[in-house]
């Protein structure tokens, strides 16, 4: 556990259990510094995007749900033994519960969920979405870094949970380069089809967060009556509109142009995709425009900057430091940092980049020397035959080419970086 966190932490006392409705004292413990901060998303909401009371005592109470599906099962994985049921769960994964003779309730029940796709579902405007992040390339990549990720790192009692995985010491690089491995399985050919690479790392890291919801959720240092649990329902929710609502958002400051029939797509997938990850309907907005809404009103609720903000922010801002590049190392390594860091400054402004320690010197040059050429190039595709495929091919290689950059040569394994936890006897 990180200098920074242990010097924050006391052991929770022992406490009764906690009423139904309770709701932690985080909850909009920063409201009005996160409606200072998330201004100008406001702007870019129809209608009064306030929360009404109902909808802010909802995410009040969200802070104390899981995942019951994937809670119950864990909880039988580890009361029958792990080295048992961690088999069962796989080849379930790998080959469908059909192929698990005599399937025990739990691990039956939890895949019988999985496996029945919502009405709502259209995996053709699945796979359209898919195509829709291909064409944004590597402009979707430094959006959802620089400014989901980051800009994430404001809400504290989520960064409390990431740290005591341990986490930082496993790396910015290997994290980011497992949520991005994570998302181009869900958007590769047929990737979210039942036996397909995304909805297969999907379920996994479902899985792999209940284990380490049990894990964290046990431990002393955890103040649940301040927090809430661990990989909270509105915490996944928050987490998941970067998957695209945010790409999408922040690639066309880029200059990525989008019809309506991509943000549709794009949103449909993302949807679909939080649903399988164990996110409730209710925070599952069916377009951009719900999905702002939702944004804004949760980081209401979540966003209250501390030391553990700066502690992950300079660990992200360091991380293109460590890169493994095989030539021009050194060039190339401050290359990437000064434009990660001109891109944030660009979505995050002068507040969010002082709630996140990072250098208020940083000019945001990469995004307005980026964004009018790649406007440009955008619209001129529209007007060539095959424009926009050869598009989506380019970015998809250009993302996967990148993400090796980051992590050398090891093949990016999903969960890898909290596998020591879901290994781990309870407390």
């Amino acid at each position: 556990m990180s200098s920074v966190l242990k010097q924050s932490l006391a052991p929770e006392q022992p406490a009764a259990p906690f009423p139904p409705g309770f709701i932690p004292s985080r909850h909009g413990a920063a409201r009005e510094q996160a409606r200072s901060l998330f201004g100008t998303l406001r702007l870019l909401v129809r209608g009064d995007a306030e929360p009404d009371a109902a909808r802010w005592r909802a995410m009040g109470e969200g802070l104390m749900k899981g995942d019951a599906p994937a809670d119950r099962l864990v909880e039988w994985m580890f009361a029958a033994d792990m080295k048992a049921t961690r088999p069962l769960f796989e080849r379930a994964l790998e080959k469908g519960i059909k192929a698990v003779p005599d399937a025990p309730a739990p691990l039956r029940e939890f895949f019988e969920l999985v496996e029945r796709r919502p009405d709502w579902v259209d995996m053709n405007l699945v796979e359209e979405g898919a195509l829709v992040n291909d064409r944004g390339g590597m402009d979707y990549f430094l959006v959802d870094r620089d400014l989901g990720l980051m800009g994430g790192y404001q809400a504290s009692a989520f960064n409390k949970a990431l740290l005591l995985t341990g986490a930082l010491q496993k790396g910015a690089g290997r994290r980011v380069a497992e949520t991005v491995q994570w998302w181009l399985d869900c958007t590769g050919k047929g990737g979210m089809e039942r036996f397909g690479a995304g909805f297969k790392s999907t379920v996994r890291v479902r899985m792999i967060h209940a284990m380490v919801r049990r894990h964290i959720g046990r431990m002393p240092e955890w103040r649940t009556a301040e927090w809430g649990l661990p990989i909270n329902q509105v915490d996944m929710a928050a987490t998941a509109l970067a998957f695209p609502m945010v790409m999408l958002l922040g690639g066309r400051m880029l200059g990525v142009t989008l019809t309506r029939r991509d943000s549709q797509a794009g949103m449909h997938l993302g949807r679909y995709a939080a649903w399988l990850m164990g996110v409730d309907e209710q925070w599952l907005p069916r377009n951009e425009q719900e999905g702002r809404t939702l944004l804004y009103q949760l980081s209401l609720s979540i966003t209250n900057p501390d030391e553990t903000s700066v502690q992950l922010g300079h660990a992200l801002m360091d991380e293109p430091l460590q890169r493994p590049y095989a030539r021009l190392r050194w060039l190339r390594r401050r290359y990437q940092y000064e434009r990660h860091l001109s891109v944030s400054r660009f979505f995050l402004g002068r507040a969010g980049m002082r709630n996140l320690g990072l250098p208020g010197y940083v000019l945001p040059w990469y995004p307005l020397l980026r964004a009018p050429p790649n406007l440009l190039f955008h619209l001129g595709l529209r007007l060539v035959p095959g424009g926009r495929q050869w598009q989506a091919r380019r970015g998809r290689q250009a993302t996967i080419a990148f993400v090796r950059t980051m992590t050398g040569p090891e093949p990016v394994k999903i969960g890898q970086a909290a596998r020591h936890l879901t290994d781990a006897p309870a407390h």
